[in-house]
């Protein structure tokens, strides 16, 4: 087994909690994601997993084994950084088997394994160039190979696609997915961007200030975040919030905001779900759909601007005393400051309390 336990994990630096009593079990072969803000904690959890950082306190388990006062060569983890950090006098035969060179692995076994990972990455091409005849894709590849070629038990990576361009930062997301498939080890990825945790994480964990806020499969946090705080973290563009008060419209649960009341079909109601209740709607741009003029639980929002992106575009619209983003197919037919007819979806949306932010429904 080579999955990770944290248990009451801290990290404090003087006065700063870093890390806040952080438990956390990553199974054998997952690929799980940290994801969260800049300052909130991922890093120096991946360094502390690593052996990089102390722990203040709190155990860190390995394959069930305590590491927490290894040093990092004694952990059987490999790390990928933001940086590529290679040797530039050395061709990516020898970046690549380095490591295995200072642990005194025969030449013969180092050729074998260094081969190994280059047809694996797609880069057996390369292996005699240096890192400044490779683009900057390559060389992330390289970095990667690196760390397979020690076959460790875990893998950890630290935002290692954020110097690459968009379409690179695409091309080996899928590439580092298909990694993951064909070694099926355990991996850890930190990154603040929510696009790389959805497509390749078989979990995300969503830090803040130290603490975990949701730990759960992709689509889960997606569509049901558990706070207002992942959901407004997670989803481009974010999340729309009302500030509004529970009622009733017709035969269904609404949200009464400054200017409107807006129709829920069918949203459950629940023991907490009570009419006057102060409460925030959150709806994704997505969950907001055209209506025909008058039909049921229909609202009018008025359109400011528009922003095509190939197929959809997403529209600026007002609704409610507030503003929202509306994701359209870029077909729909929409006029500024006319009025359009939209219907909100009741089992898609999101309330939040307004006090602690904490979901409701």
């Amino acid at each position: 087994m080579h999955g990770v336990r944290l248990e009451s994990v801290r990290k404090v630096y003087g006065a700063h909690t870093i890390i806040d009593e952080l438990n956390l079990e990553i199974d054998d072969g997952e690929f799980l994601v940290l994801l969260g803000p800049s300052g909130c904690g991922k890093s120096t959890l991946l360094n502390m997993i690593a052996g990089l950082e102390t722990v203040t306190s709190g155990r860190i388990l390995l394959g069930g084994r305590d590491v927490t006062g290894l040093e990092p060569d004694e952990r059987d983890i490999a790390m990928v950084f933001q940086s590529y950090a290679l040797y530039p006098t050395m061709s990516v035969r020898k970046n690549i088997g380095f490591g295995l060179k200072m642990r005194g692995t025969p030449k013969a076994e180092i050729d074998r394994r260094v081969e190994d990972v280059a047809r694996l990455l797609r880069i057996e091409h390369l292996l005699e160039r240096r890192p400044a005849q490779m683009s900057g894709g390559q060389q992330q590849r390289v970095a990667i190979g690196r760390a397979l070629v020690r076959e460790p038990s875990v893998f950890l990576f630290d935002e290692p696609l954020s110097n690459l361009d968009a379409k690179l930062r695409a091309d080996m997301r899928v590439e580092l997915k298909k990694l993951h498939e064909r070694v099926g080890r355990t991996m850890v990825y930190v990154t603040h961007d929510q696009i790389e945790a959805m497509t390749m994480a078989t979990r995300i964990v969503v830090l803040d200030q130290g603490r975990i806020q949701q730990c759960d499969r992709p689509e889960v946090i997606y569509d049901r975040p558990v706070n207002r705080f992942v959901a407004s973290f997670v989803g481009a563009p974010t999340m729309n919030f009302l500030d509004g008060r529970l009622t009733r419209s017709g035969d269904c649960l609404a949200v009464a905001c400054r200017d409107a009341v807006i129709p829920l079909p069918g949203l459950d109601g629940s023991s907490e779900l009570t009419e006057g209740r102060p409460i925030v709607l959150g709806l994704r741009p997505e969950h907001v759909l055209p209506a025909e003029k008058g039909g049921a639980s229909t609202i009018q929002a008025v359109p400011l601007m528009s922003e095509p992106t190939g197929p959809d575009m997403f529209v600026l619209m007002a609704l409610g005393g507030s503003e929202i983003t509306v994701r359209l197919p870029t077909g729909e037919k929409v006029e500024r400051h006319t009025p359009l007819p939209i219907r909100i979806d009741g089992r898609r949306v999101s309330l939040f309390s307004p006090d602690s932010g904490a979901r409701l429904a």
